[in-house]
């Protein structure tokens, strides 16, 4: 190879990967600084199983992202199955009385309780009570967090 085919050879390389920067860098969300998030102001989207309101997932200045959102659930329904996610979460319960499963121990807990959900450990919850369960998630990622792990391997 000559001199003048690497030359070719790496501007046109530098041109393919162009596209790709200008898309990698729109697809960033600015870091999230001091906000206040008004309750009322929230949108409600309902779900199969009572409601929900996303008040942000953003990156911040020492988090990769963090991420609230409210889950109002119906008596007797739970969000989704048992998962697990390799981000760790908060939930803080509002109001109702909620069966919370985390490594196969089962507990039921009402308002003002706090679950903490580690990073790949199997959990779960459910709104054991005759009311409708509200209850807070924040989430968030790190340089730490894995990569989600496949449902098959579970």
């Amino acid at each position: 190879m000559t001199k003048r085919d690497l030359t070719l050879i790496g501007i046109t390389m530098l041109v393919m990967c162009i596209p790709l920067a200008i898309i990698a860098h729109k697809n960033q969300q600015p870091e999230m600084s001091s906000t206040i998030f008004d309750w009322s102001t929230i949108k409600v989207t309902p779900t199969k199983t009572g409601e929900r309101r996303q008040f942000f997932q953003a990156p911040t200045p020492t988090l990769n992202e963090l991420e609230c959102h409210v889950t109002t659930l119906n008596p007797g329904e739970s969000p989704h199955p048992p998962h697990q996610h390799p981000d760790e979460e908060l939930i803080i319960i509002k109001e109702g009385t909620v069966e919370s499963t985390a490594n196969g121990v089962v507990k039921r807990v009402g308002p003002g309780s706090v679950i903490f959900q580690a990073a790949n450990q199997l959990h779960g919850l459910k709104n054991i009570g005759t009311t409708q369960a509200v209850y807070h998630v924040i989430k968030w990622k790190t340089e730490k967090t894995g990569k989600p792990i496949k449902a098959g391997n579970l």
